[in-house]
């Protein structure tokens, strides 16, 4: 199964033959530890059964694919040695036993080495009603194919990925097929496979190459290739991968040079490029990595030069493999893993970028995912179909699908809003979709039928808010994981201020205002007197109470006097009320100042002369409306 080439990224260049001859434990040791299994396994099978040799040859059948082995095996290890197993046997146990279905025992097994349960049968039910879409496999015909994977997009109308049919090609020690090459073709629409054709000599080496992503207009190419210097590394003899770049001059492949933060130390594979192609995403088991292999990103600069290299962190990365990474032009994160709950082997998981970090990854269900390996996933969201490649037949194998909204997860929250007493429809009202860190995601104004409805997301915690001028806003969490449902009805039932104080009163021209004592203020001054900051103190707590209220402080006077001098009079005597609410700690932003002078008053006395005292007094007055 040659994607384990590069899922350990121990690309062996040396061959097996004549050590199959050597008999001694020393020799085929080190034929397992350089990744020779299939040999190894041979030899293994002929040696006295103690611990070390049933160990490796269980793996030796685990990374070739041999699960019924694997399983066999394991199981006598686990019978004659028990508790003296090193716990990650239980981990590659439990994934064998996966690979074919048997759940229930490899979940004893996945209990014990993440110590807390776990329950496979469980997860797939659930993730089969959560996982965004579905998807419909077809099997790409390709002549003359042997171990084909990786289908990538190249140009409008081609395709490229690597495949093991060239015969003429050395034989590679891990399962005996011959190195890797890439091809380019086109798929028809019978989703045949036509026009092969292999990379020139620039690219096709006689090392392995795989893995080609390509930039939009078709001139830069990114892919791996096994290093030709092996490195010598606890007694083991590795040819790690490095990420290359070619560019397209004259019709050519040329200019191929490793990438600069590429190393003979460790491995870099699986290039995929962001939509501006200004960042490339990678996977790599460099020092820093969770435990194997790790996604990492890298900035692409102006100048052709790179940034530093940045591990995509715990919620993407596990002590176990992510690897294949591809990014949607919906900044949506495509990665393979088999350290996240999943089916068996590697599955393909999404997680979305969201204000610049990763949200929890989401299993993309059985539809795509088998109890085998199932990697190197794209989709072209323009039509909502892509590539993906699997060896659920046994031998790696190129796919192509449909991709479709899961009608089990049709997520969205719906409901009205209304009045919390009177249970009258709210139209006009303002609904308003967050995330859990407080991020506008979507709003509306909903209309006569006071109806919203928001489409969302699985595995999210989101905040539905009402709001509604002079009405208190009603927040309603709700989440979308594996506690929540995918279908919710909400109902916001907004109180008015005017129902939930005493002092919030209706007024008839339909405007709500906090009713308080009156406020005196000294002949000809705007200070805040102290019988005056005694009756605002009122409204500091009721705007404490409600730290959404907004209020507009108004002062108006008296007819008595010149104009201007009263509109001047009254815009000095508001603005002075504001900052006394300011002083006390309410934000200057809830609140707006403003004079009207003698232009709106309460009565008949609209000029001076007609009215006694009393009645002029009506309309010297502060009025606090309430704006939000």
């Amino acid at each position: 199964m040659k994607k384990f080439i590069y899922i350990f990224a121990s690309l062996l260049l040396v061959s097996g033959t004549g050590f199959a001859q050597k008999k001694n434990l020393k020799r085929v040791n080190k034929l397992f530890e350089m990744r020779a299994y299939k040999d190894a396994a041979e030899i293994y099978e002929t040696k006295e059964r103690n611990q070390e040799v049933l160990q490796n040859l269980a793996d030796s059948y685990y990374y070739n694919a041999s699960l019924q082995k694997a399983i066999k095996t394991y199981r006598e290890l686990f019978v004659q040695y028990g508790d003296s197993i090193d716990i990650e046997y239980h981990f590659r146990f439990a994934q064998a036993l996966k690979g074919v279905k048997e759940y229930k025992e490899a979940d004893k097994h996945l209990t014990r080495y993440y110590n807390k349960p776990i329950n496979t049968l469980a997860f797939i039910e659930t993730t089969d009603k959560t996982t965004p879409h579905t998807f419909k496999l077809q099997q790409i015909e390709n002549k003359n194919s042997i171990s084909d994977f990786g289908l990538s997009f190249y140009g409008d109308d081609k395709v490229a990925f690597a495949s093991a049919r060239n015969s003429e090609n050395p034989a590679y020690s891990w399962n005996n097929l011959p190195y890797l090459d890439l091809y380019s073709g086109t798929l028809n629409s019978q989703n045949i496979l036509e026009n092969v054709q292999p990379f020139s000599e620039s690219i096709n080496t006689e090392s392995h190459e795989s893995n080609a992503v390509f930039t939009k207009d078709g001139k830069t190419m990114y892919f791996n290739r096994t290093n030709t210097t092996r490195k010598k590394t606890d007694e083991e003899r590795i040819a790690h991968i490095k990420i290359y770049k070619a560019e397209l001059v004259d019709g050519e492949w040329t200019n191929v040079t490793a990438l600069p933060f590429t190393s003979n130390a460790y491995s870099t594979e699986h290039p995929a490029l962001s939509t501006d192609e200004k960042t490339l995403y990678f996977a790599s088991d460099m020092p820093g990595t969770y435990g194997s292999f790790d996604i990492y990103k890298v900035a692409i600069n102006d100048d052709g030069t790179y940034g530093e290299p940045e591990n995509l962190g715990e919620t993407i990365n596990t002590k176990h493999r992510e690897q294949f990474p591809f990014m949607s032009k919906y900044n949506v994160l495509y990665f393979s893993s088999i350290g996240h709950l999943g089916y068996g082997g590697l599955d393909v998981f999404r997680s979305n970028l969201v204000n610049g970090e990763f949200d929890k990854p989401v299993n993309l269900g059985s539809t795509i995912n088998s109890p085998l390996d199932d990697f190197a996933y794209v989709v072209r969201e323009k039509d909502n179909k892509g590539f993906v490649s699997s060896n659920k037949s046994g031998y790696d194998r190129l796919y192509g699908f449909a991709r479709a909204q899961n009608p089990l997860t049709m997520y969205q929250v719906e409901g009205v809003v209304e009045d919390l007493n009177s249970k009258a429809l709210l139209a006009g009202s303002l609904v308003t979709l967050f995330d859990e860190s407080d991020t506008v995601i979507q709003d509306t104004i909903v209309g006569d039928d006071a109806y919203y409805i928001f489409k969302i997301e699985p595995n999210k915690k989101y905040k539905v808010r009402g709001t509604r001028k002079a009405y208190i806003p009603q927040d309603v969490e709700f989440s979308t994981d594996s506690k929540g449902k995918v279908q919710h009805n909400i109902y916001l039932s907004l109180e008015s201020f005017a129902d939930a104080e005493e002092r919030v009163k209706e007024k008839e021209d339909g405007n709500v205002q906090v009713e308080l004592d009156k406020i005196f203020f000294d002949f000809d001054k705007s200070d805040i007197r102290e019988d005056a900051a005694t009756t605002l103190n009122v409204l500091v707590d009721l705007m404490k109470k409600y730290p959404s209220m907004e209020v507009e402080v108004s002062a108006h006077t008296d007819a008595r006097g010149p104009d201007q001098y009263n509109l001047e009079l009254s815009k000095r005597r508001a603005a002075s009320t504001l900052e006394y609410l300011v002083s006390q700690g309410i934000e200057r932003n809830r609140l707006k100042s403003i004079g009207y002078g003698e232009m709106q008053p309460l009565n008949k006395c609209v000029k001076e002369g007609i009215c006694d005292d009393e009645e002029y007094d009506i309309n010297r007055r502060c009025e606090f409306t309430i704006l939000k």
